[in-house]
């Protein structure tokens, strides 16, 4: 199972030749945490001149000689001349490393694209994305290989980390055996050029859901919304003797071929696929929640035990016999090894069973404003951002004083205030509405976090659906300095359909008001 191959590959690590935790490198010169990143490069010319010669064109030098301005240091994922040399015998663009650095503009996103803007060790590495982006912006994500003789960290599924946890004064170099390559694809690009998901591109081609996953995030002009994409092999399509577009459309929509309309049993089929929000993989461990996705259900994902479980006994795949155990596989599974593509339209998973609408069942929920584009954006980078435009926001409305987002840095090794160390911020006498995707019918147990460690905090009362739930809350204390959050537990509601719901907080003692989430658990 996952967890207990990367928790065994951990020990493998830790008390295996390949061992170098939480020990730092000893550099074979003296006092190497007074020197820079760039020292270190500089001193091993030998190993690392390539990418020497590349931070100098890239104008990033002299960034890795100094100290991070945020004070959180950096991480350099260190290519030597080998990889390097690679790379531009691969590319199919450059002759020679001095071709390659003629050409500027790549030369500026391929450098920065190397480095965090955070110093971590890898006993601070998730299963996943690293909180803190690259200095383009980006995410890298994370995996562990554990093998027979060796175990060793792998970024983005393609470079190996070779040697670890090289520390010096503004951070840490982990070296890497091939280089990343920026991100310049979409998710609809990076099923474009793999020809092995045809069938499911395909789906996605006669559907019209192409534009869905064919963003870019980072564009201000489309306000895009990131999404999780979950896909099938076309093998695994083999399995259950689908072997084209047609078969697909007679197993899954028979006698429709109305395609386009969000009616059609094709189009929620591939609209299924695609969920709100980029969810990487160590993210979903821990719980089990339904997700919002394009199509008209939510999709569930149990990650309680060690492995990520989608739909777990809504329908019955397969059934397995090993000396005299039967187990009745009736859940859809991950390949987590090549989970984790990030795309510049969020990122994708791949599963192993063809993944069909199930009714969903209850379960917990937990909203974070993950729906807005201009709040995804403002995510990446860490600071205060004022709401100017109501119109910017689709399910957040206001009144009564001004609105700001602020997200706090992720600081490796240092646990989340806030769920997601951000939060909406509002202070005077206000109104905040927060309308949340459809919620499976039942009855639940509301909780709101918000801040509660500050006389300035306003009193509170707070409504469903134009329902006064729960009592007053006074949020001038009840939190401490290490955690200032606090979960208030609002009570008990049921919702009779399957519907889109809103949560408004109203002041009844004007001051401020730092709202993390809402969340409803299944009672």
């Amino acid at each position: 199972m996952k967890k207990l191959s990367i928790l065994t590959g951990l020990i493998i690590l830790i008390l295996g030749n390949y061992s170098c935790e939480p020990v730092p490198v000893v550099a074979k010169f003296k006092d190497m945490r007074e020197l820079t990143i760039t020292d270190y490069i500089d001193a091993n010319k030998t190993r690392f001149s390539s990418f020497e010669s590349i931070l100098q064109k890239g104008k990033l030098f002299g960034t890795l000689s100094a100290y991070n301005p945020h004070g959180l240091g950096y991480t350099l994922f260190l290519p030597d001349n080998n990889a390097i040399d690679k790379f531009i015998s691969e590319s199919g663009t450059y002759k020679s490393l001095a071709d390659m650095l003629n050409d500027s503009a790549y030369i500026y996103q391929f450098c920065r694209y190397h480095v965090l803007n955070a110093a971590y060790l890898t006993n601070d590495f998730p299963f996943g994305a690293f909180p803190q982006l690259t200095l383009t912006q980006d995410y890298l994500t994370v995996s562990f290989v554990a093998q027979k003789d060796t175990s060793y960290y792998l970024i983005n599924n393609t470079s190996p980390v070779t040697q670890t946890n090289i520390e010096l004064s503004n951070g840490y170099i982990q070296v890497i055996g091939s280089t990343l390559i920026p991100i310049t694809f979409t998710s609809y690009g990076w099923l474009s050029q793999h020809p092995g998901y045809s069938i499911f591109l395909s789906a996605v081609d006669i559907t019209g859901l192409k534009d869905t996953i064919n963003i870019n995030t980072k564009s201000l002009a489309q306000q895009p919304k990131a999404t999780t994409m979950l896909i099938e092999h076309d093998s695994v399509y083999n399995k259950r003797h689908i072997y084209s577009l047609t078969d697909l459309e007679n197993f899954i929509s028979p006698g429709n071929s109305n395609y386009t309309s969000t009616l059609n049993p094709l189009y929620n089929y591939v609209a299924y696929h695609i969920l709100n929000g980029s969810r990487f993989l160590d993210k979903l461990f821990g719980f089990a929640s339904n997700y919002s996705t394009y199509s008209d259900v939510p999709l569930n994902i149990n990650g309680l035990g060690n492995d990520l479980k989608i739909n777990l006994t809504k329908e019955n795949f397969d059934t397995l016999v090993h000396l005299g155990d039967t187990t009745i596989v009736n859940w859809v599974g991950f390949n987590y090894d090549a989970s984790n593509i990030v795309t510049q339209s969020g990122v994708i998973h791949f599963i192993d069973q063809v993944l069909r609408q199930q009714t969903p069942s209850r379960a917990t929920q937990t909203y974070e404003f993950w729906e807005e584009p201009l709040l995804n954006l403002d995510r990446l980078t860490p600071g205060t951002y004022l709401i100017e435009n109501h119109a910017s926001l689709t399910t957040v409305a206001w009144s009564g004083a001004d609105l700001y987002y602020v997200k706090k840095p992720d600081i490796p090794g240092v646990n989340a205030q806030s769920w997601s160390n951000d939060y909406m911020l509002i202070n005077g006498d206000f109104r905040i509405a927060y309308t949340i995707p459809k919620v499976i019918q039942g009855k639940y147990l509301v909780y709101l976090q918000a801040e509660a460690y500050n006389s300035a905090n306003a009193t509170v009362e707070i409504y469903i659906d134009g329902l006064k739930i729960g009592q007053l809350f006074d949020l001038s204390s009840g939190g401490s300095a290490s955690s200032p959050f606090i979960a208030m537990r609002l009570g008990t509601i049921e919702f009779t359909t399957y519907q889109a719901h809103t949560v408004e907080v109203r002041s009844l003692i004007p001051g401020r008001f730092c709202w993390d989430y809402v969340q409803f658990i299944p009672n």
